[in-house]
């Protein structure tokens, strides 16, 4: 049984997969279960997308609007909870094998006199649970790149140098958000409109990161500030 699921699991994620040894047939049948109801609600979200090539796992409670705007480019599993709404100037496009986490909101726009830009996802990537994505600007998220449990993305800042005027009357900046390859995004990080954060980053846990990172950079702190370098970049 474990050496067939490897098999499904591995065409599916299209990487080299190997359940734990220790998990049980029961265990493994209440898994299988599970997913099977999972899939069934893809199948009906699936009627509704822009479009959608792999397969689709959706948890309970999942709230998806605006699904015309959604591309899923490959398999992806939406956990118990969450709640996505697309509505934007050019919508969402995920890569394969893509997961979000129980309770996580991805939400495109705050208010409709001004739509959002777009929320670009590479392959690859996992979310974790409680995750907030407020994709006001412009987000992308590189190939691998993996973030723990509440995390928070806000590719967008408020506006507030007038003392005479109500700063939510005040407009807001959108420089947007770009998150690179193969980054450790750490549980509980904040991270600010206009920052791009390089390839092979680690940002430690609880950072708020309001500055640009460079590529292999290990960032923490509140403001977030380079700790030590994994290999330093080529001149």
């Amino acid at each position: 049984m474990n050496r067939l699921l490897n098999k499904i699991i591995s065409k599916i994620k299209k990487e080299d997969y190997e359940i734990d040894k220790n998990i049980t047939f029961l265990v493994i049948v209440s898994i299988i279960y599970e997913k099977i109801w999972m899939l069934l609600r893809g199948f009906k979200y699936k009627l509704f997308l822009k479009k959608s090539k792999g397969l689709l796992f959706i948890g309970k409670r999942v709230k998806m609007k605006n699904c015309k705007k959604i591309n899923f480019l490959g398999s992806a599993t939406i956990e118990d909870g969450c709640a996505i709404n697309a509505l934007s100037k050019n919508g969402i496009t995920i890569g394969n094998n893509f997961s979000l986490g129980r309770n996580s909101i991805i939400e495109c726009t705050g208010v409709i006199r001004e739509l959002g830009e777009e929320l670009v996802i590479g392959e690859n990537v996992g979310i974790a649970a409680n995750a907030f994505i407020a994709m006001r600007g412009k987000v992308e998220i590189g190939d691998n790149t993996i973030f723990g449990p509440g995390v928070s993305i806000h590719a967008e800042n408020h506006n507030f140098d007038n003392l005479e005027k109500p700063i939510k009357l005040q407009g807001a900046t959108r420089k947007g958000i770009k998150i690179g390859q193969d980054c450790w995004i750490g549980s509980k990080v904040i991270i600010l409109d206009g920052v791009h954060i390089g390839n092979h980053t680690i940002i430690a846990a609880g950072a708020v990161v309001n500055k640009d990172i460079p590529d292999y950079a290990i960032a923490g702190g509140i403001p977030a500030k380079i700790i030590k370098m994994r290999k330093e970049n080529e001149k």
